[in-house]
């Protein structure tokens, strides 16, 4: 079946000398691998392997046969142009991760057009600002939403959160927990939109610390998530 469908690049891997394979998370189709048959050696063809960076924005026009197989692309075109996501070297610290948290964290191969929207729309929101740094942290807790596991919103004047039950809770169990300043924060995000993010002064420990506990709350989560090996890299540049 020839599908037209917008799609956001989560990941590439080189496949022999000159094909990739690339992920992507489609508006129509949801998650979908392709296998693109030489497109690192031809330099001449429509299809370059530049429009396949991390999280790119595309247009394309694929060949879907719902096999669960990889799938074919014959036409690509970049239906939004970053600024600055891929130039920038914090903000390429930044999309390299959570296109992995993203690949990690997406598995249907089914239509969920209010997830495509959130992620295309915050990406152009990060795309075109600058005070960027709580950026990630705000995105992955928005994202929880449309995962099924978003906050429970009672007793948020409670002294702890609650990872494993997803609820503020007044008292410490074996579960792990978020608590203080963490936690301060942690309600601050939920309270708050893109263009707010500025007014959230973090020290970097801090972020670092909760994001640690993010990553851990998709762990808990989501069945076959795997920690993002880019972590590392992204804490390295807001050091």
């Amino acid at each position: 079946m020839q599908v037209t469908t917008k799609a956001i690049v989560l990941s590439g891997l080189k496949y022999g000398d000159t094909s990739l394979i690339v992920r992507a998370f489609t508006e129509q189709s949801g998650l979908k691998t392709y296998l693109l048959k030489g497109v690192l050696a031809s330099k001449k063809g429509k299809i370059k392997s530049a429009y396949f960076q991390p999280l790119m924005q595309l247009e394309v026009v694929a060949y879907h046969k719902n096999k669960g197989t990889m799938e074919r692309i014959s036409e690509v075109r970049v239906n939004y142009h970053y600024e600055s996501l891929h130039t920038n070297i914090t903000k390429n610290a930044m999309t390299l991760f959570l296109a992995e948290m993203l690949a990690n964290s997406i598995f249907e191969e089914e239509e969920n057009q209010e997830l495509y929207q959130f992620i295309e729309a915050s990406l152009q929101w990060l795309d075109t600002h600058d005070e960027i740094s709580n950026f990630h942290l705000y995105f992955l807790l928005r994202l929880t939403k449309y995962f099924g596991f978003f906050p429970q919103m009672g007793s948020t004047d409670a002294p702890y959160f609650n990872l494993l039950a997803g609820e503020f809770v007044y008292s410490t169990s074996l579960d792990p927990i978020l608590y203080g300043e963490n936690l301060k924060f942690f309600k601050m995000f939920l309270g708050i939109n893109f263009d707010e993010l500025h007014t959230v002064k973090m020290k970097k420990v801090n972020r670092q610390e909760l994001l640690k506990s993010l990553i851990l709350y998709f762990e808990l989560h989501l069945q076959g998530f795997r920690k993002p090996k880019s972590l590392a890299v992204l804490n390295e540049v807001f050091s």
